[in-house]
């Protein structure tokens, strides 16, 4: 079956749900693509009369306010060692060298990493629970996640949105090639900053001995 057809056999509350609930996982510390399945559902609304953009919107930057909020109370109360069974469970995600990247960064912004964060898919997962391994403030933590959480999930859905339903008639035709090319931009972004987190980790390595 083509995948816009599949897409529009799912009722509305469904996308809702899915796109709230697996942006929040993600925001919580689960690696998944939420910024993917954004991408697609607001795709999808803008083709899909049943589904309203402002409660998409909201159903995602709900997912990712509770989801952060969530994580920075486990992060909170898990510490450092939550950090280091995460890289049991995780090893491609919560490496030493992701950790590390991810450290600097707050060490670097404070509390701007968890509104820049919601834009970049390692920082996305990570934001939440090291604020809360950092015991950042939470109520700088509450301003940036609020303010990120809008800022990216609304801001995204609407220009998704709004491109889709400018290019209307070339996507009744080749929908797909839309819902391809968010896969592809989403995996080239985790995979520069994999690259990254692993150069990082390996010059925190090379550094041990020195400090030592």
């Amino acid at each position: 079956m083509h995948v816009q057809e599949w897409l529009e056999t799912v009722p509305a509350v469904a996308v809702y749900a899915l796109v709230g609930l697996v942006i929040g996982l993600e925001s919580l510390g689960i690696p998944l693509p939420g910024e993917i399945i954004l991408v697609s559902s607001a795709l999808l609304a803008s083709q899909h009369g049943d589904i309203d953009p402002v409660v998409l919107g909201a159903s995602a930057t709900a997912g990712a306010i509770i989801g952060d909020s969530i994580g920075y109370a486990i992060g909170r109360k898990g510490g450092r060692p939550l950090l280091a069974w995460l890289g049991t469970k995780f090893p491609r995600h919560f490496s030493e060298g992701h950790v590390a990247t991810a450290e600097r960064s707050f060490q670097r912004w404070g509390m701007w990493t968890v509104f820049f964060g919601r834009f970049v898919a390692l920082l996305r997962i990570f934001a939440g629970p090291l604020a809360g391994v950092l015991r950042m403030p939470y109520w700088k933590f509450l301003i940036a996640n609020v303010l990120g959480g809008i800022v990216w999930a609304g801001g995204t859905t609407a220009v998704i949105y709004y491109v889709g339903i400018v290019a209307e008639s070339w996507l009744k035709r080749f929908s797909w090639l839309g819902l391809v090319a968010a896969v592809l931009v989403g995996l080239t972004s985790m995979l520069v900053l994999k690259r990254r987190a692993k150069k990082a980790g390996q010059k925190v390595e090379a550094a041990e001995p020195q400090v030592s």
